[in-house]
């Protein structure tokens, strides 16, 4: 770890930490009043013993019977997991089989590899891991196998011997082994993952410039993540030995905590850093989307820095290429809060827009109803406005703006100044966009900042009507930075320029908000060329007499920086500039 915590500091950002992080993740707890009535639905505990990457686990799950579900009268089934830190146990998890018992659903929800009273290490839901684990409880619920104590189900409508007709729901953690296990059984008719992940390489070292070269590490994040998963036997103890890694780590597998460890380094040589991102995306959808073929309704929050919304749009794109039934939604709310009245609650999911899309989903893909309407392609949360806006695709890039020389944002080439500026870093983070820890131990998070002298900003003219920006931008961008230019080859990715590009609304007062505090790290593949960056997706409404401001900043608090001081200096003209392009919707315009 990079940063030495006294013992007793650890276990309590641990203990406060899961709660914390698992917060964002309490989607179904149902509201006052909703729980089943009584008859509704029977809850019976079971123990499932499975052989999952190369060792035998243990699985605690319940199984949710609702009333009149029989051989006669057989009923879809909905399985379900936990985010990460929880287990089948936590509210979230536990209400997402109430919330389906009470619509005649079979519920079977578990806690996941690692967490809770099942075994085995955690391995960041590798589908020849957690995916097989989930298609053992599949073989469950298709009746063709039974519990440890003897229990089977005959109640499950199939669609065939051994084909039980089932959906997988379920936030993050459990969201993206509902991806692991669709890879490698493709008797799943229908899948809902919430806010998780495309590619762990690009969640904890985003590069958003270029994905072959090592990122910038997230380490509020990452190590937030990691300290919740070794402390596993101190949040729930087990005596189960197949949750001890004796090869040096806790509670992950042995190339997690490999991972973990080079990211804090601070050293990315090539033969180590390649090995660390083959591992990455071996356990992320990334590398197995070809096999997918379930309906997928992915959901994903506008307010979230570890998975944001380019995550989800990566997913979706090289689904629907593929032909694969999917739709995409983007919610307020992620992994860094943003609940709003209204949104999804699977205590009440007819009581939201996301709850009756998801309703609808499983009644067309499970229940076979060819009359629900699974709604448009894309749908996304509009601020401060009564109804999700929709689209039959995400939006394109339709505005392109120019970097001139005298700091200002413009639409048209001719009018950019020649000017060149410069900005300097310091060996501390000088600007500062979110606090993941703060969360966790409840302290406030500042207000996002940049320290003059370690940014440039270009910001364009008031707006003369409002402007939706609905979707990631993206930036081309020419450097000057003499002294990483002589040390970028080292064949250390360490060496390269580390850079922040973000987008600000600036208020009529001066007010700057950085929207839903996302900002897009790069390290920059090479300093002699241009590059592109493609910035997180917002949605955000710029209100009349308010100004966009593109900033490129040299560090930030949440990641880590660069290797020495290296100035910056970036050259403007007509002729070769930057640019920042905008997915704008509604005809709007800036400039």
């Amino acid at each position: 770890m990079s940063r030495a915590v006294p013992r007793s500091r650890k276990v309590l950002a641990l203990v406060a930490g899961a709660a914390a992080l698992a917060a964002p993740l309490a989607l179904a707890v149902p509201a006052s009043g909703a729980e089943a009535e009584a008859g509704a639905y029977t809850v019976t505990p079971l123990r499932f013993t499975v052989e999952a990457g190369g060792r035998s686990c243990a699985v605690d799950a319940d199984l949710y019977r609702p009333a009149g579900a029989d051989a006669a009268h057989p009923a879809p089934a909905v399985l379900a997991t936990n985010g990460f830190g929880g287990s089948k146990s936590d509210g979230s998890t536990a209400a997402i089989g109430k919330a389906f018992a009470e619509r005649g659903y079979v519920g079977l929800v578990y806690s996941g590899l690692g967490f809770g009273k099942s075994g085995c290490l955690i391995s960041l839901d590798a589908p020849e891991t957690d995916g097989r684990a989930a298609a053992r409880l599949v073989d469950f619920l298709a009746g063709s196998r039974a519990a440890d104590d003897g229990t089977r189900v005959d109640f499950v409508t199939r669609d065939g011997a051994g084909d039980p007709r089932v959906g997988m729901i379920g936030g993050s953690y459990g969201g993206a082994v509902q991806l692991a296990a669709a890879s490698v059984d493709p008797r799943i008719d229908a899948l809902v993952p919430l806010i998780t992940w495309n590619d762990l390489a690009y969640s904890l070292a985003p590069n958003a410039a270029d994905r072959a070269t090592p990122g910038v590490f997230k380490w509020q994040w990452a190590n937030g993540f990691y300290l919740i998963g070794e402390g596993q036997p101190l949040l729930s103890p087990s005596l189960d030995p197949s949750r001890i890694n004796s090869l040096g780590c806790l509670h992950f597998v042995t190339d997690a905590c490999d991972t973990v460890r080079l990211l804090n380094s601070g050293r990315y040589p090539a033969a180590e850093t390649e090995k660390m991102l083959t591992y990455a995306r071996s356990v992320s959808p990334v590398s197995y989307l070809d096999r997918i073929t379930a309906p997928t309704l992915i959901v994903q929050g506008q307010s979230d820095s570890l998975f944001n919304l380019n995550e989800a749009r990566a997913t979706y794109d090289r689904l629907r290429e593929r032909g694969v039934d999917t739709r995409m939604i983007w919610q307020s709310w992620g992994h860094s809060g943003g609940q709003k009245p209204g949104e999804l609650d699977l205590g009440d999911p007819e009581g939201s827009y996301v709850g009756q899309r998801v309703l609808a989903w499983f009644d067309r893909h499970l229940r076979k109803n060819a009359a629900a309407d699974t709604g448009p392609a894309f749908a996304w949360y509009r601020e401060g406005q009564s109804a999700y806006g929709t689209a039959d695709r995400v939006p394109a890039l339709s505005q392109k703006l120019y970097l001139s020389g005298d700091g200002k944002l413009v639409d048209n080439r001719t009018k950019v100044a020649r000017g060149s500026r410069q900005y300097g870093n310091w060996l501390v983070p000088t600007s500062h966009s979110e606090s993941s820890l703060a969360g966790m131990i409840g302290l406030p998070d500042p207000r996002p900042y940049d320290t003059p002298g370690t940014y440039l900003g270009w910001t364009s003219a008031p707006l003369t009507a409002p402007v939706d920006l609905v979707g990631a931008p993206r930036a081309t961008l020419r450097v000057v930075s003499p002294a990483t230019e002589r040390v970028q080859d080292s064949g250390d990715a360490a060496d390269k320029l580390v850079l922040f590009a973000k987008l600000y609304d600036v208020a009529p007062d001066g007010t700057k908000t950085l929207v839903n505090r996302l900002v897009a790290p790069v390290r920059v593949p090479d300093v002699t060329r241009p590059f592109t960056v493609e910035l997180p997706g917002i949605v955000h409404r710029y209100e009349t007499g308010h100004r966009l401001e593109f900033v490129v900043a040299a560090s930030d608090t949440a990641y880590s920086g660069n290797r020495g001081v290296k100035p910056v200096t970036v050259v403007s003209d007509p002729e070769s500039t930057g640019t920042l392009s905008l997915p704008l919707v509604g005809g709007g315009r800036v400039g």
